[in-house]
């Protein structure tokens, strides 16, 4: 199971992560927090001190066609905000 889908690149998050250390991700809808914290800890090398995590269901997008109104709804995702030890820090545009 792929843990971490992508990082949460937005002036919000960026913003955040500037001022308290802090980053997002959307992360696989199963995981726990103990999972998020590793999956971090492995792959950027840093010390995880919390994870808050938040569900989102996905949206209702309406259209109307010629012939009737169609319903449809974007897909649910679930987000995680990392804090970070202080000193540690994560560059998403150094393979870039």
């Amino acid at each position: 199971m792929n843990i971490l889908h992508k990082p949460l690149i937005s002036e919000k998050m960026t913003a955040i992560s500037e001022k308290l250390n802090r980053y997002g991700f959307i992360v696989h809808p199963g995981a726990n927090k103990i999972e998020i914290k590793k999956a971090v800890e492995d792959m950027y090398d840093v010390n995880v001190v919390s994870v808050n995590t938040m569900n989102y269901k996905g949206k209702i997008r309406l259209r109307s066609t010629k012939t009737m109104l169609q319903k449809g709804r974007t897909k649910a995702f679930k987000k995680a905000v990392v804090t970070l030890k202080e000193g540690d820090t994560i560059d998403f545009f150094a393979a870039v």
